[in-house]
């Protein structure tokens, strides 16, 4: 058996959401947000969407069991954190990690982009628990990372013995074989995904990297992209098509540089193409690289400019 003995939070509820002032900002939300994400509500009692995403957030919150925490902030009581923070309208939620806003969004959403945004904030600092196969689930990560591509697919297999739901297991199992070059089983994997586990972070992240897997098939060639746009900064596709073939190279954080500037030049040019290609570049990586904490970071600065 590949299982092994798990544990649940017991973060009071009390802990884990709490009204805070910008006399309490630094101690409730910088400082924990080093070893805890905090997800950060600007809020207002006159705010009518703000009554309805408070209490969703605060449900999805409850639901992560201890991997976030959040913090309520009036703006009416607290307007200089407010102002620091650029919040010109409300509701605004910002994630912090490591004393830095790394996520975040305005206005009233869906209850699944709710869940999902906790999600995502929950795993920057390594998620919740997963039924008890976390371990071989790291194992077969390790492997993978190692360029074990074959036996990391079957001890990802293994894992789904068990547990038919495992989400983790599933991205994994699409995953490895990206690196077999088998991408007609990859997708096929992640079509095969129950229904129930359709939208967890470890399925979106797969179907991410499945995308961009798509998209390097066809990419062109980077010296004459690079060309293109030296030639005509304006030239929107050629820089969108330059990020493309950036990543499929190998270039990440290229890509994701070429993207952020063309969000800063015509955010909405091509139906927000950039600041969607970015979120697929994203969602296919770790939350907690590098690379996704800095163009988040980059990028929420530019939205809430």
């Amino acid at each position: 058996m590949l299982g092994l003995d798990s544990t649940a939070d017991t973060t009071p509820a009390a802990d884990l959401i709490k009204d805070g002032t910008e006399a309490t900002f630094m101690a409730d939300v910088v400082e924990m947000s080093d070893t805890i994400p905090v997800i950060v509500d600007f809020w207002a009692p006159w705010c009518g969407p703000c009554k309805t995403l408070g209490p969703a957030l605060e449900a999805a919150v409850t639901k992560a069991r201890g991997a976030v925490r959040m913090v309520k902030i009036n703006v009416d009581e607290n307007q200089m954190i407010a102002g620091q923070l650029r919040v010109q309208s409300i509701p605004t939620v910002y994630a912090f990690w490591k004393g830095q806003p790394v996520d975040g969004f305005q206005g009233a959403v869906p209850g699944s982009e709710i869940d999902a945004f906790v999600a995502r904030v929950a795993e920057i600092a390594g998620g919740e628990g997963d039924g008890g196969l976390g371990d071989a689930v790291e194992a077969a990560e390790q492997m993978l990372a190692e360029g074990a591509a074959v036996d990391a697919a079957q001890t990802f297999s293994a894992i789904l013995g068990e547990d038919p739901a495992n989400a983790a297991a599933y991205g994994g199992l699409v995953r490895a074989h990206l690196a077999l070059d088998d991408l007609d089983q990859a997708e096929a994997i992640l079509n095969g995904a129950p229904a129930e586990i359709s939208t967890a972070p470890e399925l979106e992240a797969a179907a991410a990297a499945v995308e961009l897997a798509k998209q390097a098939a066809n990419a062109g060639p980077v010296a004459e992209l690079t060309a293109k746009v030296e030639a005509d900064p304006a030239d929107h596709q050629a820089r969108f098509d330059l990020a493309q073939a950036l990543h499929a190279h190998g270039d990440v954080e290229g890509a994701v540089d070429q993207l952020l500037e063309l969000f800063r030049r015509d955010r909405e040019w091509n139906d927000g193409a950039a600041k969607a290609q970015l979120f697929t570049i994203f969602d296919a990586l770790k939350p907690q690289d590098p690379i996704v904490l800095n163009g988040r970071r980059k990028l929420s600065s530019m939205i809430f400019a």
